[in-house]
């Protein structure tokens, strides 16, 4: 695994793969499973595998054609709209869910992009997503934690 910087090439594409989900989650207004679940494992890959190419590119433009491809439609989900406090980034929320991601790959012995469908499809997803809680910036061990109790502990 190439390591260019602090982290592995591989750790930086999944970050992007992250936050590209969390910006077209808020482009569209849906929430973050619905556009994991709409992109589908095939798309996800592609981003997954592609992500050094893409994050080159300008991500509106990303954005759009992977919208396009998916058939994405507007939803009525704003978590940024009903934020009450600092409004997280793509790029923070990216970096949260990739260290869960990756830590859940690793406690589950599962390909990354398997995790990746699996973390956003659970109930911490919501809960990563309500911006007036303070469940994203939590330690990522917590995170974990929770994840795997099936729970806010």
């Amino acid at each position: 695994m190439q390591n260019i910087g602090r982290e592995s090439t591989k750790d930086n594409d999944l970050f992007f793969t992250c936050s590209l989900i969390d910006y077209i989650a808020r482009m569209t207004k849906n929430r973050r499973k619905d556009v994991v679940n709409a992109l589908n494992k095939k798309n996800i890959s592609k981003i997954y595998e592609l992500a050094d190419v893409y994050h080159s590119d300008n991500i509106d433009r990303v954005s759009e054609d992977f919208i396009k491809e998916a058939e994405i439609v507007t939803g009525t989900f704003d978590n940024v709209k009903e934020c009450h406090y600092s409004i997280p980034s793509h790029w923070d929320i990216g970096k949260v869910y990739k260290r869960l991601i990756k830590a859940v790959a690793e406690y589950e012995k599962i390909d990354v992009i398997d995790a990746l469908i699996e973390v956003y499809n659970s109930f911490l997803s919501d809960k990563i997503d309500d911006y007036n809680s303070s469940m994203y910036y939590e330690n990522p061990s917590y995170l974990l934690e929770c994840y795997l109790e099936k729970k806010v502990i």
